[in-house]
């Protein structure tokens, strides 16, 4: 019992240390206070003035940029990454297990050593930095997350379903499509979500690969912002937004998935 109640508090006391930088971000989002922790009166002023596109220009293009990015690497890296893990998937036992280890080393690998990498790389290549070099970037260690996604949808999959596909008359191109990426979808959903918001979080690997032509992304805006000496107070209701999106989005899919798994179930019985 004692125990019990030990690893219950431990559990509350984490999400509360995770979780309460978070709320406080969002409670102070509704008052006008420039000061974080200085509360003058509940008001809707601060959501107001972000989406005042005049009065933070640079600001919105910064979460442009930012939303940009993330969609077109978290799109590449899921069609790169599902390609990739059907592909080791299909491996011998021991190149595959080489080739996972091969994957994980981008993931373990500092993003600070990345963001050095590719800068090099683009400048011993005489690629003018930019854009196209941060969504080159975003692609590069946002793929291994989505291999890792999909693998295990693989492993579920019943492995005679490709070859009956294929003994009825599809193609490999019909079995694939009609087969394999009905079963993995559930692997590159997430993997693509990932993505999306390993790319948005980042700063260290889009330091390094943004160049210098005025281009700003919300993680360099924020850093910026911070060296001038404060952070913008229409950085809190742009957190509290970001959040309850990303919050409403996974709360959504886990009910469909939930939903999904009750059908099956039903439908077995």
């Amino acid at each position: 019992m004692v125990k019990r109640i030990l690893m219950q508090t431990y559990l509350w006391v984490l999400l509360l240390l995770l979780y309460a930088p978070i709320a406080i971000i969002i409670i102070y989002s509704f008052t006008e206070s420039k000061v974080l922790g200085n509360w003058t009166g509940f008001s809707l002023k601060l959501y107001g003035s972000l989406l005042n596109t005049n009065a933070h220009h640079s600001l919105m293009n910064a979460c442009i940029n930012t939303v940009a990015i993330a969609v077109i690497a978290a799109t590449v890296s899921t069609l790169l990454g599902s390609i990739a893990a059907i592909g080791i998937f299909n491996l011998k036992a021991r190149n595959r297990k080489a080739m996972g280890f091969v994957n994980t080393i981008p993931i373990l690998n500092g993003d600070i050593i990345t963001g050095i990498s590719l800068f090099l790389l683009f400048v011993s290549l005489g690629i003018t930095q930019g854009f196209t070099t941060v969504v080159l970037a975003h692609i590069t260690f946002c793929t291994p997350y989505v291999v890792l996604s999909v693998l295990p949808r693989l492993k579920q999959m019943n492995p005679n379903l490709y070859e009956a596909a294929l003994d009825l008359g599809a193609t490999p191109m019909q079995a694939l499509w009609k087969v394999i990426i009905p079963e993995i979808r559930p692997g590159m959903i997430s993997g693509f979500i990932l993505a999306l918001t390993i790319s948005i979080d980042d700063f260290a690997v889009t330091v390094f690969t943004i160049g210098n032509q005025g281009l700003e992304t919300l993680s360099t805006y924020i850093y910026a912002d911070a060296r001038k000496g404060g952070l913008t107070p229409e950085l809190r209701p742009l957190s509290a937004i970001i959040f309850i999106v990303i919050l409403v989005t996974l709360i959504v899919l886990n009910l469909r998935t939930d939903k999904k798994k009750q059908l099956q179930s039903q439908k077995t019985k």
